[in-house]
């Protein structure tokens, strides 16, 4: 058995990385659906449909939980899949498996509340009010996920998505970092002027954006806080291993990265990240 992370592209090896270091003695198979990617231009029912395919090679591939290292699938899939898909799945395959999303961690590090917490409704006014501005694909944007999953737990908090279509797809192309230094810098002044001044804390709400975490780091002012998607979605696992203990995620280290795109060696950009050179087999 083993862990399974799944992401439109290879955006999603950030978290895996993370997971990597935290469950070092795991088993995981990665798998990256680059054959569609990116996700972000997508209709939502197209997004169920290619992420419950996703999900059902890797469980089919040995996967006990796989993780939806991608915010888009997140957003759109996951209840979806939860709520209609897995029990069959669980019935088909005879073991239990599960489908966990990234949302909720991130969306815990940046209220630092538990997802279970929402607030009471208030009649005083706020005096206070502290800025969020997540940075993501348009439909993490439309779907309004983070607004929604954040007010409801912090008043005192207002939160601005800045959509950022084409920039997954730069990433995922390798594209030269100056190029990236322009469309990023861009992007954070479109949401300096929407806001009226920078926000206080950022999410980089697409796993891609990770990979070029250090752009936006340059590109916002030195006070502004980066929330990491992938320390906040290990720390989220390991509590949900430490409450489900009857997931088998194996023990001998086994890492297999699989692609329905061009299987080989993945991008200077991605091995740059990863520090070392990456390949992957066809899934």
């Amino acid at each position: 058995m083993a862990i399974g992370v799944f992401d439109s592209g290879v955006g999603g090896l950030t978290v895996h990385r993370e997971l990597v270091n935290r469950f070092s003695g795991a088993d995981f198979i990665y798998l990256a659906d680059q054959a569609h990617a990116p996700y972000g231009g997508r209709g939502g029912e197209e997004i169920v449909d290619l992420t419950r395919d996703g999900c059902r090679r890797l469980f089919d591939a040995g996967a006990s939980v796989v993780v939806l290292a991608c915010n888009t699938a997140s957003a759109i899939a996951l209840r979806r899949l939860q709520q209609t898909w897995i029990p069959g799945e669980r019935e088909r395959l005879g073991r239990p498996v599960n489908v966990l999303g990234i949302i909720v961690p991130t969306i815990e590090a940046a209220t630092g509340l538990p997802w279970s917490y929402e607030a009471e409704p208030r009649d005083e006014k706020i005096e206070a009010i502290a800025v969020t501005g997540v940075f993501c694909t348009a439909a993490t944007a439309m779907s309004r996920v983070y607004e929604i999953e954040i007010d409801k737990r912090r008043e005192d908090i207002a939160v601005f998505t800045e959509p950022c279509p084409g920039l997954a797809g730069l990433i995922e192309l390798g594209a030269p970092a100056e190029e990236l230094e322009v469309v990023v810098r861009d992007h954070v002044d479109a949401l300096r002027r929407r806001i009226g001044r920078h926000p206080d804390k950022a999410v980089l709400g697409c796993t891609h954006y990770e990979i070029v975490a250090d752009v936006f780091r340059r590109a916002l002012p030195e006070g502004v806080e980066l929330i990491h998607q992938p320390t906040a979605v290990a720390d989220s696992l390991e509590r949900y291993f430490a409450r489900h203990p009857d997931y088998d995620i194996g023990g001998s280290g086994r890492r297999t990265f699989l692609t329905t795109g061009a299987p080989g060696p993945q991008s200077a950009l991605v091995s740059q990240f990863w520090g070392a050179p990456l390949t992957f087999d066809a899934a």
